[in-house]
């Protein structure tokens, strides 16, 4: 399975991956996705927001145990944040049915569209339509770095964007959630384990700083008559990282949009993203508004997930079931932080990344690493459905 999408989206150049949700890489693994889960016969759903769904069993008698993940990838991401847990659905069941295993709940395998949000700038669209988190108005409104709204995208694609929206029925079926994923950090490489158990996810959002200016000819015009609206920005990038060590957080300006983008002009509008996060909610929200003041900038709120704490419960009966797996707090948001805003059951199950770097080609997971996840979310899957 992996060998059958490890080039899908892939840049040569680089070795990353290029995956944003609804392009045609992300189409071909939806079609991927479809036919894995045609050749187990198992019952394959889109919801209203275009997240795929596919059953062992049938949800709609009784409420199900769900895992699964997402396929899309940041921009130059890597290939295993994502695809390994949906990989790892797959695989957990096969291990399943090849010991004749029958479960007495119905078995979801799910496949979430626009987790990451690198096209439309808001993370985990189709969990937040899902649950609704994120209206539906303003979801059809986003648009991409061509200008083409989301809504013209799902056209183009052949589905209805009036669609958009809480999902009651699905919500319905989704007794419990569990995600596996590659960890995105070194916990596991410094507790020598191969796989984790997610305790807690940080609060997390983004905001949109607007610097404006005056647009003009970088040759001929005085340095004393320009308004210059990357010096602010500079300025706030340095601002947001001390206050950030003052905070004991983490702030990121990762991503810019410069007009009119000339080396020969004086930007006249230099837009900028902060990513902004924390242990501690009044850290973060202190620490954007801080920010935000020194900055002079218009500021707008793009997205906030609140701090999930998964249920204690079961992600102590998950970690006793994968081995006495070691539980860890993470910093990076996923549809199962969601999920579990929203009131589904939900838990995590992180695989060792060696490198403990994430969201770039240098992403990685061993063999028997991954082979230990499978195994471990096999397990989990076994008890939460019993037999």
């Amino acid at each position: 399975m992996w060998g059958a999408i490890e080039h899908l989206g892939r840049d040569d150049r680089t070795g990353g991956y290029l995956r944003d949700a609804w392009s045609p890489a992300d189409l071909e693994l939806r079609l991927w996705f479809e036919q894995e889960a045609a050749g187990r016969g198992l019952d394959t759903r889109q919801d209203r927001n275009g997240n795929l769904w596919a059953w062992w069993g049938d949800p709609s008698a009784s409420p199900g145990v769900v895992t699964g993940s997402h396929l899309d990838s940041v921009r130059q991401g890597g290939a295993f944040d994502g695809p390994l847990g949906v990989v790892s659905a797959f695989a957990a069941l096969d291990l399943l049915r090849a010991g004749d295993f029958r479960p007495a709940r119905p078995l979801g395998i799910a496949c979430f569209t626009d987790e990451e949000g690198a096209r439309f700038g808001v993370p985990c669209i189709g969990s937040r339509l899902l649950t609704g988190v994120l209206d539906p108005g303003r979801a059809r409104a986003l648009t991409d770095d061509e200008g083409d709204s989301l809504a013209e995208v799902l056209r183009r694609a052949g589905r209805d964007p009036e669609e958009l929206g809480r999902d009651e029925e699905t919500l319905r079926h989704i007794g419990v959630f569990v995600e596996l994923h590659v960890e995105q950090g070194r916990d596991l490489v410094h507790r020598d384990a191969p796989v984790g158990v997610a305790s807690a996810i940080w609060p997390h959002g983004r905001w949109r700083f607007d610097f404006h200016g005056q647009a003009n000819h970088a040759g001929t015009t005085r340095l004393a008559d320009r308004d210059d609206p990357m010096l602010p920005f500079a300025r706030t990038v340095l601002h947001a990282r001390q206050a950030a060590e003052r905070g004991g957080v983490v702030a990121t300006f990762g991503r810019t949009r410069v007009s009119p983008n000339n080396a020969n002009a004086v930007p006249g509008l230099v837009s900028a993203w902060l990513d902004a996060r924390g242990g501690d909610e009044d850290a973060v929200r202190a620490l954007v508004a801080e920010v935000a003041e020194f900055s002079g900038a218009e500021v707008t709120a793009e997205s906030w997930t609140p701090l999930v704490d998964f249920d204690a419960a079961l992600r102590e009966r998950i970690a006793a079931v994968a081995g006495g797996a070691p539980v860890l707090v993470t910093g990076a948001g996923h549809d199962a932080g969601i999920l579990a805003s929203a009131g589904v059951p939900g838990a995590m199950v992180f695989v060792r990344n060696p490198t403990g770097i994430s969201h770039s080609p240098e992403e990685h997971a061993e063999r028997a690493d991954c082979h230990a996840g499978v195994a471990a979310l096999a397990a989990v899957l076994e008890d939460l459905c019993g037999s």
